[in-house]
């Protein structure tokens, strides 16, 4: 029997960082072990399209594409991206997004019960509101919080986190990328947390 593999598509607005934070986890998944895959797409993002990323890491990955219905974890920049992605999530996923309005090309307000669908389309939701983590997390480093919100549903360690982060941050950022990833951490275990207790 196979080693199963991890399916994480990480989608967006262009702009936002999704690229970087894709590679991070990338370099994570490879410095535990894993063999890892990646494809992404992101010839829009100057004009601030959509953007997206595939991770796959496991004992084995043969395809760098997330096939449709098998994403085990969701990560988005923008809840509409959310909802378009939707499709590829696997029964039972996770999504971790943030909650700020950043509307895509093509969208011109969101509809009311976007959060609602959400729950009903994902097991377990960690949403990310950039006024709950702001003294600790500057704007720039918005995509390093959501990875690190979104690492709770990751079989991978911190540490791993630690070492991707120090050797792809750009010059200068290391520390505001840790202390990022660090904040939108707690925040999702905080989260889960809480939902496990009312459970």
């Amino acid at each position: 029997m196979s080693e199963p593999v991890t399916n994480v598509l990480m989608v967006g607005v262009g702009g936002q960082g999704i690229v970087l934070a894709s590679d991070i986890l990338a370099e994570a998944a490879a410095i535990a072990g894993h063999d890892v895959k990646k494809s992404e797409i992101h010839g829009m993002s100057r004009r601030g399209g959509p953007v997206f990323s595939h991770v796959r890491f496991g004992a084995r990955v043969h395809s760098a594409v997330i096939p449709e219905g098998a994403a085990a974890v969701v990560l988005a920049m923008e809840p509409m991206e959310l909802l378009r992605w939707a499709p590829w999530a696997a029964p039972g996923a996770s999504a971790c997004y943030l909650s700020t309005p950043i509307l895509p090309v093509g969208v011109e307000e969101y509809p009311d019960d976007l959060e609602a669908e959400i729950d009903r389309l994902f097991d377990r939701v960690v949403r990310v509101e950039l006024a709950a983590i702001r003294r600790s997390v500057p704007m720039k480093v918005r995509n390093t919080a959501l990875l690190g919100a979104a690492s709770v549903f990751v079989p991978l360690e911190p540490e791993h986190f630690a070492q991707a982060l120090r050797a792809l941050s750009p010059r200068g950022t290391y520390e505001s990328n840790q202390a990022a990833f660090d904040a939108g951490r707690a925040l999702g275990g905080q989260q889960l947390k809480e939902v496990a207790d009312v459970e």
